[in-house]
């Protein structure tokens, strides 16, 4: 340990002061605050990661770190707390966390981790911060999604129209004239050519749909 003391020039006298008597200099540290904090938000997740500067690889390993987030709006003072699990320079929002369309700003501090008996620290002051947003799910366009309707409902209603003409072409007792040779003909004489038009009708139909 050391002895910490102040001496001074008081009225002409020099006097010392004993500031602490056993100081131990692994007891009281305070780190410098992270530093380059970034961050990536998707769909289900954001990550936010950072470094840190001037902290010997000894105490690197046994950090613990503290982040803060809030809405970009909102005062410091309600912001969320979030304990990083590891001594990693990193960690982890869900995206059920987070409000759609809406910024974010985080800072992060860190200290030696309290289940360290070696050494002792503060927390060191905040970083500098970082604004993220949840990224949204895709949609799906109301467009494809109307066409897609349209198709599947298209072609059942179709065969129904088939079976329908069908049916009403077997069973009507009604002749029809051939108009360029002025002869009678059936029903299914001309339910071909009508089925063949119909046939047409859909292909072309179902072209323009997709």
């Amino acid at each position: 340990g050391y002895r910490v003391s102040l001496q001074g020039n008081f009225f002409g006298r020099n006097d010392t002061y004993m500031t602490f008597p056993e100081y131990n200099p692994r007891k009281h540290i305070k780190l410098d605050p992270p530093m380059n904090i970034q961050s990536n938000a998707t769909a289900s997740k954001c990550q936010i990661w950072w470094s840190v500067w001037n902290v010997p690889w000894y105490l690197a390993e046994i950090l613990q770190y503290e982040l803060q987030y809030k809405e970009y709006s909102v005062s410091w003072e309600v912001a969320l707390n979030k304990t990083v699990p590891s001594s990693l320079p990193q960690v982890e929002i869900e995206a059920t966390e987070l409000r759609s369309g809406t910024a974010y700003v985080a800072r992060v501090r860190c200290k030696v981790s309290e289940n360290e008996n070696s050494y002792q620290s503060q927390w060191s002051e905040w970083s500098q911060t970082t604004v993220f947003q949840r990224a949204d799910v895709p949609k799906v366009s109301e467009k494809i999604l109307n066409t897609k309707t349209m198709q599947y409902l298209f072609i059942p209603l179709s065969f129904g129209i088939l079976l329908y003409l069908f049916w009403s072409c077997k069973f009507s007792s009604r002749y029809c004239y051939f108009l360029t040779l002025g002869q009678k003909a059936s029903p299914a004489l001309t339910f071909p050519r009508q089925l063949l038009s119909f046939s047409h009708s859909i292909v072309c139909t179902m072209g323009i749909l997709r």
